[in-house]
């Protein structure tokens, strides 16, 4: 579980109750069924329509995963590299079979067993390279789905203050329910508003972080079986992978070599 994400989420929602508190309002007042309709039911009704159903019944599992996630260390996956690297040089490339079953990522085991069979270098990298696009692809609809929810959403609710301001404009023969009225139409916009900036946005944010992430990962373990398929000494692999991190994480892998 992302932590991170959870806490982000309870002070948004803790800072605007406490903002209604704090103002004398009740919550009750920020309640208006109506309303709710118009923004809830219009954006769910204009995404069935943008999307396939089978798309719109994956998106509870693709929003899940912003907050349920487990971030892959790029610093232990070199090092998990360079030691198969090491087994390789030493044993031969065949005695990274044995180690196949301690290998907890897919994409690694894939690529480690195209090289033990001895396929072709660049089609290795071909179909790696290949499903880190379809990989791409997948974190990109996902996120243009929950950013067409974040659009859509402000625009059901400035279309539900149009219509509390013209069904307020026609009863003007009234005063005392002209506040009501100008308050019940603004509550469609809030609820817009809220459902892009503390709900679909960060979590479409979020999505992209992981991707980026995902993609680092990836390409790190391409780079590092094409340099174990190809003999390289395992210093040469580990040069090749430190180049993927930052210098703040390059210097505790070096640190550790020097010692």
């Amino acid at each position: 579980m992302d932590i991170g994400t959870i806490i982000g989420f309870i002070v948004a929602i803790v800072g605007v109750l406490m903002s209604v508190i704090m103002g004398g309002g009740g919550i009750g007042g920020f309640v208006d069924i109506p309303s709710i309709l118009v923004v809830f039911g219009g954006t769910i009704g204009a995404i069935i329509v943008c999307f396939p159903i089978a798309r719109i019944l994956e998106l509870p599992k693709i929003m899940m995963k912003a907050l349920f996630w487990t971030s892959q260390d790029p610093v232990e996956l070199v090092k998990e590299l360079v030691r198969y690297a090491e087994v390789a040089r030493r044993e031969g490339i065949l005695a990274l079979e044995n180690l196949v079953p301690e290998m907890k990522d897919p994409f690694i085991v894939r690529g480690v067993k195209m090289a033990v069979d001895g396929t072709d270098p660049e089609l290795i990298r071909e179909v790696m390279e290949k499903e880190m696009e379809a990989a791409d692809e997948r974190h990109g609809k996902a996120k243009y789905m929950i950013d067409t929810i974040g659009r859509m959403a402000p625009a059901y609710g400035m279309i539900g203050t149009l219509m509390g301001l013209i069904m307020m404009l026609s009863n003007m023969s009234d005063p005392s329910k002209i506040g009501p009225g100008m308050a019940v139409a603004l509550i469609t916009t809030l609820y817009g508003a809220l459902i892009a900036n503390m709900c679909t946005g960060p979590i479409a944010d979020k999505l992209a972080s992981r991707a980026a992430e995902e993609s680092l990962i990836r390409s790190i373990v391409v780079a590092g079986v094409m340099s174990i398929q190809s003999g390289d000494n395992p210093r040469i692999v580990e040069s090749k992978l430190l180049t993927f991190l930052p210098p703040s994480k390059r210097g505790a892998i070096e640190q550790k070599e020097a010692a």
